[in-house]
């Protein structure tokens, strides 16, 4: 109870300094943002009405003009605007499966435990103790004091006063046993505000964390529907190779039939041949590029390569890009982007570090104390004969530590003006990804828009190839051209749909959505 007391006596005369925090007080950097999106214009050319070989179409036919608008965007679940249940299946099974993400909730906790331990310097610790020793004086040692003390007739064997354990009515023993039990308290009082800083940074690297798992949680959203579109990408490749390759064996048929009736030449059966192989040829890299992708997939989601072979194998439409996306306004991303809210808070952990720093320097108070039993035999320890404390604030001043403490000053300062100026580079990398977004995006619908006619374009002149063909007027090469030059722009047509629909995917990313689908632990 005295021990208590005085610790609290102690405290209550250094309370008024405890209110001190040493440093500088982080405040939110000021970020200078554009009024609006400088690629976005307006309004963007139409969506084409997209034409396959003999007139099939892909799905996506023309549609309202695209558009970017400044309501505010609308990401949490950006992935539903592409209508597609099988990526949305893909989505929440990365979500519940992939490794990284759990990962990143791994670090989450970690930073939560680290808090704890750094928090816990704020209040005391206490310790239960109990010991047993077995002591023997030397005669020429210490004990011999004690000895002289309690055996003043000058018998030999003497020990310490009441600790005899030995003897035979000559004196006391130098041999003793000794009995304590207690609790020893020490308490680091945090005067000038450095544990409290501690605190500070721990709580912003909680914050760090916890974006951190939102950053992984945005590039794995947009790497699964990357895929996922590169898949039914290659996928309708496949497909249009395979249409056109049957059309060419069927047009090798027909000329070997020419050859036998004496209509074509050699040449012409050789040329018809060499198209049939050389499509032949384009189909085996694509398939491999569509199994690879299915195993990525696979890997995402936390599964084994081969896992999603039977949902994704079976050919699928590419997922149709909207027409209309909310764009909102540049100054959303200091909140949507998850590495620029990372990037903050690693600046206010930096910052409170400085005041770790700073507190250094200044003079450092501890209480220490114990209470507690002592005695030489065990069956009175815990009489009140045998009850003993101790009291010990102290005070640690730093006089010199050849300028480490003021060199930790600077380089703490330095990491601050690093992560400050990570900070900085963060926000610009966002605004040129959400830049590059739009105007890739506005590019490729015109780009779609031209392989469309195109398309169109080269299917007339296949048909009328045939047809100046069949009457004699044209070579037999003009054919094989024509169904060349289609296979080509059917081909560039796909590709383009595909860049269009995994524009939209990185523009969702650039904007920073998706990371509100997962509830933090």
């Amino acid at each position: 109870m005295t021990l208590v007391l005085i610790l609290a006596f102690i405290q209550l005369i250094l309370a008024p300094l405890s209110g001190c925090k040493v440093g500088p007080n982080y405040k939110p950097p000021a970020t200078t943002m554009p009024a609006a999106w400088g690629e976005a214009g307006p309004t963007i050319s139409s969506q084409p009405t997209s034409r396959l070989a003999g007139g099939a179409a892909t799905g996506q036919t023309s549609q309202p003009a695209w558009r970017g608008t400044m309501q505010p965007a609308e990401l949490a679940d950006w992935w539903k605007q592409f209508h597609d249940p099988v990526l949305d299946q893909l989505i929440g099974q990365s979500i519940a499966g992939n490794l990284m993400l759990r990962q990143a909730q791994a670090h989450i906790r970690q930073a939560r435990f680290e808090r704890q331990i750094v928090a816990a310097n704020l209040y005391p610790a206490a310790a239960a103790t109990a010991s047993y020793e077995h002591l023997r004086f030397s005669k020429n040692g210490l004990g011999a004091s004690a000895v002289a003390a309690t055996n003043p007739s000058g018998a030999t064997g003497g020990g310490a006063a009441g600790g005899a354990t030995g003897g035979s009515g000559r004196g006391s023993s130098p041999n003793f046993n000794l009995f304590q039990a207690g609790f020893d308290a020490s308490w680091e009082l945090d005067v000038f505000g450095g544990i409290r800083r501690a605190v500070e940074a721990a709580d912003a690297n909680i914050g760090s964390s916890i974006e951190d798992q939102r950053d992984v949680l945005v590039s794995l959203l947009g790497e699964v529907a990357l895929n996922y579109v590169q898949l039914r990408g290659f996928q309708r490749q496949i497909a249009i190779a395979q249409e056109n390759l049957e059309t060419q064996r069927q047009t090798l048929a027909l000329t070997q039939l020419r050859l036998d009736g004496g209509i074509a030449t050699e040449l012409d059966v050789d040329q018809a041949a060499a198209q049939v192989a050389a499509t032949e040829s384009t189909i085996q890299p694509l398939e491999t590029s569509a199994r690879q992708a299915i195993h990525l997939l696979g890997v995402l989601t936390g599964r084994e390569p081969m896992a999603l072979v039977e949902l994704l194998a079976p050919t699928s439409p590419i997922p149709a890009a909207p027409p209309e996306i909310p764009l909102g306004l540049p100054s959303d991303l200091l909140n949507q982007r998850a590495d620029v809210r990372r990037a903050e808070r690693q600046l206010a952990s930096a910052t409170a570090q400085i005041g770790v720093a700073v507190a250094q320097l200044y003079p450092s108070f501890s209480l220490m104390g114990n209470f507690g039993w002592q005695s030489t035999h065990l069956h009175n320890l815990f009489s009140s004969n045998s009850i003993a404390w101790s009291a010990s604030p102290q005070v640690s001043v730093p006089i010199f530590q050849g300028g480490a403490l003021r060199a930790n000053i600077r380089l703490h300062t330095a990491i601050q003006e690093q992560a400050a100026s990570a900070y900085e580079q963060a926000v610009l990398t966002a605004l040129k990804d959400v830049e590059d977004a739009l105007v890739a995006y506005a590019n490729e619908q015109e780009h779609l828009q031209k392989l469309a006619d195109a398309v169109a374009a080269n299917e007339k002149t296949l048909a009328l190839a045939k047809l100046l063909f069949d009457q004699g007027r044209t070579d037999f090469l003009n054919v094989l051209d024509a169904q060349r030059s289609l296979f080509i722009a059917q081909d560039a047509q796909v590709r383009s749909q595909s860049a269009l629909s995994t524009d939209v995917v990185t523009l969702y990313k650039a904007l920073g959505g998706g990371w509100e689908a997962v509830r933090q632990e």
